[in-house]
C-alpha cells in the first residue's frame, strides 16, 4: 500500500502552523559515535543534485548514492551490454511517456489486437505485459478484506480486527487535522490576498507587514511556517487539497468493509483460476503514478536531455498492472512473477508489500520460481519504520527465516543526508530480513503524461537496486542472479555512522545492525566486483 510521505510531513508542521515555531525535537547533529571518515555536506543540494542525488557518489559528491554516474563515467562509457528484461510489477505504466515509450518491452510472439492468444501463454493480446486488475483501481487493505468475510475464525481475524480499530481512529483522526490545516491555510491565503489587494503577494512583502490585527498577524505566522517548509501558499494549498483525497480515498475504500474494487470477475481464492484481465498495462487515470516513477528510476532513457536519467541503460521494462490503490491480492502477484519469468525477465522489481497475506504461500512459491529459473527479485522493505525481523512485511522469502530463494533483494530507503539522519524516518529495517539500502526519500523519476516530480518510500529504493542489477546482468551476462544479489550486497559500501531510526531521535543504532549486509548499494563498486567474478 502506497502512502503520500508529504502527508506525514504536514503533520509534523501542523504544531507550527497554528503555534508558531520554537520546537527543537527535530534538530538532530551527527552523533559523536560517527566514526566514519567520511565528511559531511555541509551546502544544500543544487537543484540538478535534488533531481539527481541517487546516481551521485559519498565519496566525491559527500551525498549518499549509489555513485551511477560514476559507474558510467569510469567504467561503462559507451559499452551497451546484453539487452536485460526487467519486469515492474506494479500500478499501471504510461508507455507513451516521452522518457520510456523507448524502453518498453514488446511481446513479439503475439499479433496486437487479434484476440487471440498466439503464443499460447495464456494471456490474449499480452503485447506489453498484463494487467491483472483489469478496470479495478480503488481496492480494501487485505486486513479489511479478511474482515469483511465476517469469519472469525480465520487464524487472522483476531489481529486484523486490532489493527483495523487502531487504523481507522488513526485515519479519522488524520481527517479531522487535515480539515484543520486545510481551512488555517486557506483562511491566512485569503487575509493576505485581501490585505495586499492582489493574489500574487511575495514573502518579502509578507514578512514586511507590522500589524497589530491578529488576524493578519496569524496569517504572517502562518505564511512563514509554510515557507520555511519550502512551500508558496498556493502550492501548500495544492499539496494539502491532494493529501485530503488521499486520506478519504483511505476511508472510503482502503478501509472501507463494505467496498470491493474487484472487477475481473475470478475467484481471488484459486490460484488455478487465471487468464483474467487484459493487456492495457497502462493507468486508468492519471493520478495513478506509481509504476510510472517507479519505471523511470530503473529505466527512463539515459541523457536525452529530457527529465530523469533511469539506473540501466540497456534493459526493457515489462509492465504487469497488479498493485491497486490498496493492497494487491496474492494470487496476482505470484501469477505476475511467474508471468515475468516464463516471458523472459531476468530482474524482477516488487514496490509494494504489506501486513497480512492470506495466500503467502502462492508468492513464496513464486518467488522461488524466480530464483530456480535464475530472476533476481528485488522488493521494497516497506514504509512502516518497523524492524520487519519482528513484525510481518509480504511478500517474503522466507518461513521462520529459512530462505526459499537465494536471488531476493529486500531494500531499505536512505535520504540525501549523509549522517545521524541517513534512514529514511519511514524505511523499515531489519538484521536478517533487509538486505541493503538505496536512496527512496524525494527521488525524482517519470509521471504519467510526460510529467515528472518527487516521491519518496522504499519504493523508490528498491528499483535502484533492481536497475544495479539489470547493469550487471547486461554488462556481464555470464553471472547468475545468485551471484547478482552476491555482488551487490558484497560490492555496498559499508558504513559506521549511528543512524536516528523510524524516525524516533530517541532510537538510535548502528547502521550495520539495519540490514543484512550493513550496507549501501553502490554501482561502481558492484561493476568491478562482477568483472572480478567474471
Amino acid at each position: 500500500m502506497k502512502l503520500n510521505y508529504k502527508l506525514l510531513g504536514y503533520i509534523g508542521i501542523s504544531a507550527a502552523l497554528f503555534f508558531g515555531c520554537g520546537s527543537t525535537a527535530n534538530i538532530l547533529t551527527t552523533p559523536v559515535e560517527n566514526i566514519d571518515t567520511s565528511p559531511l555536506k555541509v551546502t544544500e543540494l543544487t537543484e540538478a543534485e535534488k533531481k539527481n542525488w541517487g546516481h551521485l557518489d559519498l565519496e566525491k559528491d559527500t551525498i549518499p548514492g549509489m555513485a551511477v554516474d560514476r559507474a558510467y563515467n569510469e567504467l561503462i562509457k559507451k559499452k551497451k551490454g546484453k539487452k536485460v528484461i526487467v519486469a515492474v510489477i506494479d500500478s499501471g505504466i504510461d508507455i507513451d511517456h516521452e522518457d520510456l515509450d523507448d524502453v518498453i518491452w514488446t511481446n513479439k510472439d503475439e499479433i496486437p489486437n487479434n484476440g487471440k492468444d498466439d503464443d499460447n501463454n495464456g494471456y490474449v493480446d499480452d503485447i506489453h505485459g498484463w494487467n491483472f486488475l483489469g478496470d479495478a483501481y480503488d481496492e480494501q487493505l487485505e486486513y479489511v478484506r479478511i474482515l469483511a468475510t465476517g469469519d472469525k475464525s480465520h487464524p487472522d481475524y483476531a489481529a486484523a480486527e486490532a489493527k483495523y480499530e487502531e487504523d481507522y481512529q488513526t485515519w479519522t483522526g488524520r481527517k479531522t487535522q487535515y480539515d484543520q490545516i486545510a481551512q488555517a491555510v486557506k483562511n491566512a491565503d485569503d487575509t493576505l490576498k485581501k490585505h495586499f489587494g492582489k493574489d500574487d503577494y511575495t514573502m518579502e512583502e509578507v514578512n514586511a507587514i507590522t500589524t497589530e490585527d491578529q488576524a493578519l498577524l496569524q496569517a504572517k505566522q502562518i505564511a512563514q511556517n509554510v515557507s520555511a517548509n519550502g512551500l508558496t501558499m498556493a502550492k501548500a494549498n495544492e499539496e494539502i487539497k491532494g493529501i485530503q483525497e488521499s486520506i478519504n480515498e483511505r476511508l472510503n475504500y482502503n478501509l472501507n468493509k463494505n467496498f470491493s474494487g474487484r472487477k475481473t470477475g475470478d475467484d481471488v481464492n484459486d490460484l488455478s483460476d487465471t487468464g483474467y484481465g487484459n493487456g492495457n498495462v497502462k493507468p486508468v487515470k492519471k493520478s495513478e503514478s506509481h509504476g510510472t516513477h517507479v519505471a523511470g528510476i530503473i529505466a527512463a532513457e539515459r541523457n536525452n536531455g529530457k527529465g530523469a536519467n533511469g539506473v540501466a541503460n540497456n534493459v526493457e521494462i515489462m509492465a504487469l498492472r497488479t498493485v491497486p490503490n490498496g493492497d494487491e491480492y496474492d494470487k496476482d502477484v505470484a501469477l505476475a512473477i511467474r508471468y515475468a519469468v516464463d516471458n523472459g525477465a531476468k530482474v524482477i522489481n516488487g514496490s509494494f508489500g504489506k501486513s497480512f497475506s492470506p495466500h503467502a504461500e502462492w508468492v513464496r512459491d513464486a518467488i522461488k520460481y524466480a530464483s530456480d529459473n535464475d530472476v533476481v527479485f528485488v522488493h521494497a522493505a516497506g514504509n512502516s519504520s518497523e524492524n520487519v525481523d519482528i513484525e510481518p512485511n509480504f511478500p517474503d522469502d522466507n518461513v521462520d527465516f529459512v530462505e526459499v530463494s537465494n536471488t531476493y533483494i529486500r531494500v531499505g530507503s536512505l535520504t540525501q543526508k549523509y549522517g545521524s539522519k541517513m534512514v529514511s524516518g519511514f524505511s523499515n529495517y531489519g538484521k536478517k530480513n533487509v538486505d541493503i539500502f538505496a536512496p527512496g526519500s524525494d527521488i525524482y523519476s517519470t509521471m504519467p503524461e510526460n510529467e515528472y516530480d518527487f516521491n519518496g518510500g522504499t519504493s523508490m529504493a528498491a528499483p535502484g537496486v533492481a536497475g544495479i542489477a539489470a547493469l550487471i546482468r547486461s554488462q556481464y551476462p555470464s553471472l547468475s542472479a545468485a551471484q547478482v544479489k552476491q555482488v551487490i550486497l558484497d560490492s555496498g559500501l559499508p558504513l559506521t555512522t549511528k543512524v536516528v531510526v523510524g524516525g524516533d531521535a530517541s532510537n538510535v543504532k548502528p547502521f550495520m545492525e539495519l540490514s543484512s549486509s550493513g550496507k549501501i548499494a553502490n554501482a561502481y563498486n558492484a561493476l568491478i566486483m562482477a568483472s572480478k567474478i567474471k
